[in-house]
């Protein structure tokens, strides 16, 4: 048997349900044990603009922008991200990311893989997060 595995991202669950665009957890799908790796594809005008945002008591994450232009609220900061650039996100940092742009971006998320519950390291905010 091979010690590697392949997974195609389309074959991956996309946890975003009637949401629109994808966000696909390859770390579970492709068996990984120490590295969490998500794929998300975000149309105009989705992400966590008027909802909530979140952060991670312990977990680092790396956000990399494969294409489009995307705004992260950090905190209180608001930074515009386009395509090749990446983000270095430290634990308890709020965080929440959106479109603004017609055109659909597309990120990787990367982090340490903490459990087979991806929310126990996270904490949401208020709903108002992007007007606080």
């Amino acid at each position: 048997m091979a010690e590697y595995q392949i997974v195609q991202l389309e074959d991956v669950d996309d946890w975003l349900g009637d949401y629109p665009g994808e966000m696909r957890g390859i770390t579970y799908a492709i068996g990984a044990e120490q590295v969490a790796l998500t794929h998300r594809r975000m149309p105009q005008h989705t992400g966590s603009k008027g909802s909530y945002g979140h952060r991670h008591k312990t977990q680092e994450e790396l956000y990399f922008v494969l294409s489009g232009k995307l705004l992260f609220k950090l905190n209180d900061e608001i930074v515009e991200v386009v395509a090749r650039q990446a983000v270095r996100v430290p634990p308890e940092t709020w965080r929440g990311v959106w479109n603004e742009e017609p055109e659909d971006a597309e990120l990787i998320i990367v982090s340490t893989r903490l459990s087979d519950d991806p929310g126990a390291d996270t904490e949401r905010s208020a709903e108002d997060f992007w007007l606080e």
